[in-house]
C-alpha cells in the first residue's frame, strides 16, 4: 500500500470516528467557510548538492496568496477543516538567483478542537495531513545540462493554532498559523542529489461566514 492510499485510509477512519460523535447543538449551523490572505514562509534550505551548491543554497521562495477553507462542526468544540487554494507558482533559487519555477497544489485536512471561552473570542488547535502535488517545473537554460527534476508529490503532517472572533451569529474574523512538513527530492539525471525542504509556516488573516 503506497503512502497516498495509507493517508486516505487514515483520513477515512478519522471521518468515520467524527461521524459517531454527537450532533452539533440545535440552532447552530455546522458549516463555516473562511477566506484568508496567507504569507507562506518557507524553510529555504536543502541538503548539500555535491558539485552544484553548498548546503542551504537551493531555496523555494516565500510568497503571499489567498486560501479558502470549509469546516464542519460535529460538536460545538470539534470540527474538521479542509484548506484549499488555487495552484501556486514559486521561484526556485540557487545561491540567491532564480534557476527555475514550480507549481504546487497543497490541500490540507485538519481535525480541530475549539475552546469555549464564554466570549466572542474562540481559540482553536488543529492537526492533520497535507498532500501537495508538484508539477510544471521549469529550469533556467544555465542548469538544464544537469537534467534536474523534483519529486512530484509530498505527504506530511500539518499543525495549526488560530482563533475566531465572532462579530455576530454568522460573521467572524480569523487569525491562523499553520506548520506543514513539505519536502521534495531533487534529482539529476535520475539520481537523487538533495532534498529540498519547504516546511512552510503559513500566517493567515481573514473572515469567516457560518451558514
Amino acid at each position: 500500500m503506497n503512502a497516498f492510499l495509507k493517508t486516505s485510509l487514515i483520513a477515512g477512519l478519522i471521518a468515520a470516528g467524527f461521524a459517531a460523535l454527537p450532533a452539533q447543538a440545535a440552532g447552530d449551523s455546522p458549516w463555516l467557510v473562511r477566506g484568508r490572505l496567507l504569507f507562506m514562509q518557507t524553510a529555504e534550505k536543502s541538503d548539500a548538492v555535491p558539485g552544484v551548491a553548498q548546503a542551504d543554497a537551493i531555496r523555494v521562495a516565500s510568497k503571499v496568496f489567498p486560501d479558502f477553507d470549509i469546516s464542519y462542526f460535529f460538536t460545538p468544540n470539534i470540527s474538521a477543516e479542509l484548506v484549499l487554494t488555487y495552484p501556486q507558482i514559486h521561484d526556485v533559487e540557487l545561491n540567491g538567483g532564480k534557476i527555475g519555477s514550480l507549481k504546487h497544489l497543497p490541500p490540507t485536512l485538519l481535525a480541530q478542537y475549539h475552546f469555549d471561552t464564554g466570549t466572542a473570542f474562540v481559540p482553536y488547535v488543529g492537526a492533520g495531513v497535507n498532500y501537495t502535488r508538484i508539477w510544471g517545473v521549469t529550469w533556467d537554460p544555465a542548469v538544464k545540462p544537469l537534467n534536474l527534476s523534483l519529486e512530484n508529490k509530498s505527504i506530511g503532517p500539518a499543525l495549526q493554532i488560530g482563533a475566531d472572533y465572532k462579530l455576530d451569529k454568522v460573521w467572524s474574523l480569523n487569525a491562523d498559523i499553520k506548520y506543514i512538513k513539505l519536502e521534495s527530492d531533487l534529482s539529476s539525471n535520475g539520481k537523487k542529489i538533495s532534498t529540498v525542504s519547504l516546511n512552510p509556516w503559513l500566517f493567515g488573516v481573514g473572515v469567516g461566514y457560518r451558514f
